[in-house]
């Protein structure tokens, strides 16, 4: 492992689990450039091998998850357009290499995810709420439209329909709503980031090498024919059952015995 956790502070690395924080409580939770900057190299360096960790964690530091962007600091821009532009910019290269990490993703969307804190918790695989969670477009509050993938991903979440709804029409939606409708993957009376790190965690100690090619698998469909999809799944299978987890994996259920996997 080369990555150097001193030039990101903010980003950590503990049980496999790497998280990183998008919003400071300082700045009321809304997203933080440094934050989004210090993830997106983190997470670049997780893609390219110079660090290892086996899940990701998203989290804000603070009772939200993500308020949104720091609508004050568009409005003082001397140019807005290419302010907002490099924002946008700056976020999407971290959505980018987000959505190609081959290790699960976690968010803790604890209190409000808004604007372009939805669009990343959004990008997980898997997001937990919880009562207190609230979900709102927020764009149409101030005239603008979604960036972060929002636009792109709520349709494929919950339909076009009801994503142009969700958007256009601007209301909160609840934890348990948003739960029902598949806008997060899990939901929690209880603590949701003590969920989220619990979740991460197990996640971590799982056979990654089969959750990479769940997700490649998944990615791939939105444009394969079924046919050409079933021989995807099959090279995928025969490739894994020569893997340590995949050989871990069968013979500890042969033994009846809890399979230890990321051991090898």
């Amino acid at each position: 492992m080369t990555y150097d956790f001193e030039a990101t502070p903010l980003i950590s690395l503990a049980d496999g689990v790497l998280t990183l924080p998008i919003s400071l409580e300082s700045a009321g939770n809304s997203l933080d450039s440094d934050a989004i900057d210090q993830a997106a190299a983190a997470v670049a360096a997780l893609r390219a091998g110079e660090l290892e960790a086996r899940a990701v964690l998203v989290v804000g530091l603070g009772k939200n998850f993500c308020a949104g962007g720091n609508v004050a600091g568009f409005a003082a821009a001397d140019d807005r357009a290419e302010h907002i532009r490099e924002l946008a910019d700056r976020l999407h290269n971290l959505m980018r290499d987000l959505n190609e990490v081959t290790v699960p993703v976690v968010t803790a969307v604890a209190g409000w995810a808004a604007g372009a804190g939805l669009s990343i918790a959004l990008a997980a695989d898997f997001s937990v709420g919880g009562p207190d969670t609230r979900l709102l477009a927020a764009y149409p509050g101030i005239g603008l439209s979604p960036d972060g993938g929002m636009s792109w991903r709520l349709p494929r979440a919950i339909g076009p329909a009801a994503a142009r709804a969700f958007i256009i029409g601007n209301e909160p939606m609840s934890g348990e709503r948003a739960y029902a409708l598949g806008m997060l993957t899990t939901f929690t009376d209880g603590d949701v980031k003590e969920t989220a790190r619990a979740l991460a965690v197990r996640l971590a100690s799982g056979p990654s090498e089969s959750y990479a090619a769940v997700k490649s698998l998944i990615r791939s469909a939105e444009t394969a024919s079924f046919s050409d999809h079933l021989d995807a799944e099959r090279d995928s299978i025969a490739r894994l059952s020569t893997t340590p987890d995949g050989i871990e994996g069968v013979d500890a259920f042969v033994a009846k015995r809890a399979p230890r996997f990321g051991q090898n």
